[in-house]
């Protein structure tokens, strides 16, 4: 048995990942054969980059780096060898840190890094990691070959890019393998030798594991990196991603092809020709991915195995009127063979169903280059108007979802549509691959990360909706909210499967964001010991940045300003939560036009509380409309914090003691003088009959005031408590009449024939309303079905923590919608 296993640097992180390594190859068993690939030590290439940089920019810090990465090989040998074993190494170590440094002396004299000099200087990293290796192996008495692969792996230069001459490479790989008999034979990796010593491209180590493997007909190719496998998706973008146990050769190219990293195309094709496994291990943890020509081992097959994506892409499309028809092949085949000539390469194509274009993305870095070959190539055309001057999108990103079961499962297109729809990221542009294998769509670069969360979440994460909150308002309402999302989050996840993440929160003073969401038991430590000054400009800007899908804005206040700014927030697709009234109350325009938004941009704008606090009023009402029900007449005591004050004053205690008691209680607004006034019930009735499709503006309801005219006109809120004691006499006497009559005091709404009143009366003990107590709301529905008894909705209707239960059940509607 033959086993290839290339650690890449990634897994070379200290001596400890070295000692690793060795113990997991003196374990083996000897009936198996290793041919071990060896990349440099982590890190160390970038040291020795660096260095020619530095060197080719005339600074002698070149020099200190040198230090450094002598220091780093010091410490490895004195940790990994015997004294007598030390003094050796170290003496060969400081022999090639002297050639390294003559290099570097090389390049600040003449003040170039040539593509030459930094492959000499990044050799010596692999040529070191990998001798050290096998010089640790034959401590083991095991039988180890340390063989340089420039002498048996060639490369021709062409054009800036380095490419292994195949048919020679075998070659001297097989005639190696006949004569050699060690167990274990060490490579180093991403070197190349020929007329002169080239570079491989990025993944070049990896290549060569796949093309010694290829020449021996090896039984495995094991890669070890410090990642976990082939993942769903980039586990840096989506934390939810997980490893893909099994997947076919074909699906991990398509993921390769479109940005994952993990693995390149060309190290997949000569193994799998081959019918040669390979696994991707992680060397820390027991994590791995085994790609196979074809996958046997999906027993439960998902239409899509895992996401990728490229962010820098542009696209560019060929269009005119003079492409259509038998013209186009020409076309196609002229633009296309001018970016191949000019090593363009080609992520994406798509076509119009009219043949009126043709639209390729490529990478950013190559537009201005693509635009000047390709309007040279088409002068003529573009000249008689035939064709139009190659067009450029920029600022795009590609994301395509791979998977072999695509083609036989319906509706995996709509998925993903309806997905990014939702979330309001626009798709410019839509291919799939002939085999059926991938879905690829372009978007803006800026939604790159939401985007893949989104699909990720729809095709991956069924157990658990994210919906990320941003929260603004930290008072009774807002503390109570977050005490209810906390003690109910257990509950959301097991029956809707949902999780409610708080990512942004602010009051008036503060704002507080955290990606991976607030710990809401330390928000208050947070705002405290964390946070910025709370601007709501820049509130918005940084709820735009993290462009997190799923997103809901959640107003707790009674701000103007904030009120004012909801459009902005629907436009982006994000759902509006609030119980703050004055948008809904403000001008009719700004209330049609938000409802407008919410559908247009499939973005959720619910307000219940606006009404009720928790009581289901506006739902009820919208459920009697949309069934087809007519409503005749609304009659209602909508504000909980006024029933209380009138339903505690009967009790002959002093009004404006009562009013104060309701405003310590939680009832009122901040400012009582609100309530008294009879605006917020206003706008409420208001809310309610523009819901039931009437353009009333707040002018236009009919108000009957209680509040002498001097107390509504105080100037404070202090002022406005000593005026009640003022008038403390005018109110006593109006208690009296009604007791007197045998009546109660009720603040009522009504709205019927498209006008609207609010009022204090004096109800009769036959009223519906006669025995409503405390802070209970009633609504009365007269309607065509409901013509003979009205339909009834009664409970509280004020109090910090019924409006939070309110608010918290708009964002589950919300979350589920």
């Amino acid at each position: 048995m033959v086993k290839v296993l290339h650690f890449r640097s990634s897994s070379l992180v200290d001596s400890e990942s070295l000692k690793k390594i060795c113990t997991f190859l003196k374990k083996n068993p000897k009936n198996i054969k290793y041919v071990i690939i060896i990349s440099a030590f982590y890190h160390i290439t970038d040291d020795l980059i660096k260095c020619g940089k530095l060197a080719s920019k005339k600074k002698k810090d070149y020099k200190k780096i040198l230090k450094l990465i002598e220091y780093k090989h010091i410490n490895i040998i004195n940790e990994l060898f015997n004294l007598k074993k030390k003094s050796c190494l170290i003496s060969n170590l400081k022999k090639n840190i002297n050639k390294l440094e003559n290099i570097c002396d090389g390049i600040f004299q003449v003040e170039k890094l040539s593509i030459f000099s930094l492959e000499n200087l990044i050799s010596f990293g692999v040529l070191n990691s990998s001798y050290l290796i096998a010089e640790k192996i034959k401590e083991f008495d095991l039988k180890v070959k340390f063989k340089d692969s420039r002498k048996l792996i060639l490369t021709d230069y062409e054009s800036g890019c380095s490419k292994i001459d195949l048919k020679k490479s075998y070659y001297n790989l097989i005639n190696f393998f006949k004569k050699e008999k060690s167990q274990y034979i060490i490579f180093p990796g991403i070197i190349a030798f020929s007329s002169e010593i080239t570079p491989l491209e990025r993944g070049g180590a990896d290549y060569i594991a796949g093309i010694v493997a290829s020449s021996l007909k090896a039984d495995l190719l094991e890669i070890c990196t410090n990642v976990n496998g082939i993942m769903t998706a980039n586990p840096k973008l989506v934390s939810q991603a997980y490893t893909i146990r099994n997947i076919s050769s074909e699906e991990a190219m398509e993921l390769s092809h479109f940005g994952a990293k993990i693995i390149s195309p060309t190290t997949i094709q000569p193994v799998i020709e081959k019918n040669i496994p390979i696994k991707i291990k992680s060397l820390f943890e027991k994590k791995e991915t085994y790609i196979e020509r074809i996958n046997f081992f999906k027993k439960k097959p998902k239409p899509v195995t895992g996401i990728s994506g490229i962010k820098q892409i542009s696209l560019i499309t060929l269009e005119g009127s003079g492409m259509v028809g038998f013209l186009i092949p020409g076309f196609s085949k002229r633009l296309f063979k001018k970016l191949s000539e000019e090593k363009i390469n080609v992520i994406f194509i798509t076509q119009s169903s009219s043949e009126y274009s043709i639209a390729v993305g490529i990478h950013e870095k190559d537009v201005l280059k693509a635009k000047l070959v390709i309007d040279n190539e088409f002068y003529i055309e573009i000249s008689n108007k035939k064709i139009k001057p190659l067009s450029i999108e920029r600022d795009l990103c590609i994301i395509a979802l791979v998977g072999e079961k695509m083609k036989n499962m319906h509706g995996t297109s709509g998925k993903i549509f309806s997905a990014l729809g939702k979330n309001r990221i626009n798709i410019r542009a839509i291919a799939q691959g002939s085999t059926e294998k991938n879905i690829s769509v372009v978007i803006n670069k800026t939604d790159f990360k939401k985007a893949i969360n989104i699909l990720h979440e729809e095709f991956f994460e069924k157990k658990n909706k994210q919906i990320n909150l941003f929260l603004i308002g930290l008072g009774k309402v807002g503390s109570n909210l977050l005490d209810q999302i906390y003690k109910q989050k257990n509950y959301l996840k097991k029956e809707f499967k949902l999780k409610l993440r708080v990512i942004g929160l602010a009051n008036s003073k503060k704002m507080i964001f955290k990606k991976d969401g607030i710990d809401i038991k330390k928000y208050k430590y947070y705002l405290d010991k964390m946070s910025y000054e709370m601007d709501l400009k820049k509130f918005m800007e940084i709820m735009y940045e993290i462009n997190f899908r799923n997103s809901l804005f959640v107003d707790n206040t009674a701000n103007i300003n904030i009120a004012m700014i909801y459009e902005n927030f629907l436009k982006k697709g994000i759902g509006v939560i609030t119980c703050n009234k004055i948008a809904c109350s403000s001008t009719y325009d700004y209330y049609k036009k938000l409802k407008e938004l919410s559908i247009n941009f499939n973005a959720p704008f619910l307000f219940e509380t606006n009404v009720g606090a928790s009581l289901p009023v506006i739902s009820t009402l919208n459920d009697l409309i949309n069934s087809g029900d007519k409503i005749y007449k609304i009659e209602a005591v909508l504000s909980g914090s006024l029933n209380f004050i009138f339903n505690k004053f009967l009790e002959k205690k002093n009004f404006f003691e009562v009013v104060k008691e309701a405003q310590n209680s939680g009832y009122t607004e901040p400012d009582p003088r609100i309530d008294l006034s009879g605006i917020d019930v206003m706008r409420k009735i208001l809310i309610l009959a523009r819901e039931c499709g009437s353009n009333l503006e707040l002018e236009n309801i009919y108000k009957k005031n209680f509040l002498p005219e001097e107390c509504l006109n105080s100037t404070s809120i202090d002022h406005f408590y000593n005026l009640l004691k003022k008038y403390n006499n005018y109110f006593n006497e109006i208690r009296e009449k009604t007791v007197k009559k045998g009546k109660k005091l009720r603040f009522i709404a009504k709205y019927e024939n498209g006008n609207a009143y609010v009022g204090l009366q004096s109800i009769k003990v036959d009223h519906p309303f006669f025995n409503l107590e405390g802070k209970d709301n009633m609504v009365l529905y007269n309607t065509q079905r409901y013509s003979e008894q009205p339909l009834i909705i009664k409970g509280a209707g004020a109090g910090a923590e019924v409006t939070a239960s309110g608010v918290l059940s708009d964002i589950i509607k919300a979350s589920k919608s």
